[in-house]
């Protein structure tokens, strides 16, 4: 097969990355993220999320890095000589993986990274992912709200009974029927968790990056990750899985520490269930024809799912954030916002408003853009969204107040990390 974009552009960068490993050895190979621990074990991930996922459970026993910075976005990252330096050093590298990161399969060939490859995404029932990602586009093209995780409809309905689901509800059922790391899985850290791929040439991985191409070229590329929306992390819920699964990677490849990281992700999964409900409870408040969404692009779709929200759209055509909407898309999004009563249109940290305040303007309807969504990434360290806690509640703020709803305080676990 011959060689994408990407593949082609990481194989130009391998003298450069001879010359820089050269220099390594006598140099940090790449800055930290803020808060890293100085541990022995070496940690790279590829997405801030999973950044943050790391530090929390992970502690001061790991050095970690991040491959993206704050407002950098997955879908269209090509790593520098420095960031491929950082791999090749790395004991240990955790991805999202549901086909987000194009560029991970070139970045490890060019660095020649040999540690434990840990893929978040494997601790999510990726059947139901995928379910809920066609009820998404479903909805967007016929009006027809799917379920959310506890079985009722985004108008808060039970799909079968039609009877309404409180705050009680979701808080009781919210992680039913989720393993986690610090439960049945905790015993298995050691034999579950990442692979060793010393050969990464002999690893058959479930897709093939080598295949997205450019992601900035838009001749070359496809937009559709596939049949799972990669945004996996949007949901709490999930978010929990995930953690889990960067949990039982660590253990598995310093077991020396693996009680230390299984004792931080049962507090941090807690922290996540407590979030969870949280966020349910807030939405529980907002009339159900008034919980409408659109957005940037197709990247709060398991968020939407779970807490019960209509998705009528998104501004590109498209999981990722560098599409290339038509105007025949840009005229039916119009037509629907304005059919369904959308009241805002909310745009991510990783995209230009500009289209978006066009929409918005044609439609009659507020864009949301001063107080972006962090979906694709966190936020910068010094801000409120800076962990995945502290950006999930941003989000959450931001969305109900431009609906004109109140918002309830934190309880003090989740401040102290927000």
């Amino acid at each position: 097969m011959p060689y994408s974009t990407s593949s082609r552009r990481a194989a130009a960068l391998i003298p450069a990355l001879a010359a820089l490993l050269a220099l390594s050895a006598c140099s940090p190979a790449a800055e930290t993220a803020p808060g890293s621990g100085a541990g022995e074990l070496n940690v790279v991930t590829s997405t801030t999320q999973l950044a943050d996922f790391a530090q929390q459970i992970g502690g001061d026993d790991i050095s970690l890095t991040s491959l993206l910075a704050a407002g950098a976005s997955a879908h269209h990252f090509d790593p520098s000589p420095r960031e491929l330096v950082a791999l090749s050093q790395a004991d240990v590298l955790i991805v999202n993986g549901a086909e987000l990161e194009g560029f991970i399969d070139s970045a490890i060939e060019a660095s020649g990274f040999t540690g434990t490859l840990v893929t978040a995404a494997d601790g999510i029932d990726l059947a139901e992912a995928k379910e809920i990602t066609a009820e998404g586009e479903d909805e967007a093209a016929t009006g027809t709200p799917g379920t959310d995780a506890h079985g009722t409809d985004a108008h808060g309905t039970d799909a079968e009974s039609g009877h309404e689901h409180g705050a009680e509800t979701h808080a009781e059922d919210s992680h039913e029927g989720h393993d986690h790391a610090s439960e049945p899985h905790a015993d298995e850290a050691d034999d579950h968790a990442g692979h060793d791929h010393g050969d990464h040439a002999g690893h058959d991985h479930d897709h093939d990056h080598g295949d997205h191409g450019d992601q900035g070229d838009h001749a070359d590329h496809d937009h559709d990750h596939g049949d799972v929306n990669p945004h996996l992390w949007t949901s709490p819920r999930y978010a929990s899985l995930m953690a889990a699964e960067v949990a039982r990677g660590l253990a598995a490849a310093d077991p020396e520490h693996a009680d230390d990281y299984r004792e931080r992700a049962a507090a941090y999964e807690a922290q996540l269930a407590e979030l969870d409900s949280w966020v349910a409870e807030q939405f529980e408040r907002v009339p159900a024809e008034q919980r409408v969404l659109v957005s940037g692009h197709d990247s709060l779709r398991y968020y939407l799912h779970d807490y019960g929200i209509s998705y009528a759209g998104a501004i590109m055509p498209s999981f990722e954030d560098n599409a290339e909407p038509s105007a025949a898309e840009l005229d039916e999004l119009t037509a629907r916002i304005k059919e369904r009563g959308v009241r805002a249109i909310f745009v991510e940290s990783s995209m230009s408003p500009k289209l978006a305040r066009t929409i918005a303007r044609e439609a009659g309807v507020t864009v949301v853009d001063g107080e972006a969504l962090y979906a694709d990434s966190l936020g910068p360290a010094d801000g409120a969204a800076a962990t995945y806690v502290g950006a999930t509640v941003h989000n959450t703020r931001v969305i109900l107040e431009a609906w004109g709803a109140d918002v309830s305080e934190l309880p003090a676990t989740l401040g102290a990390k927000s």
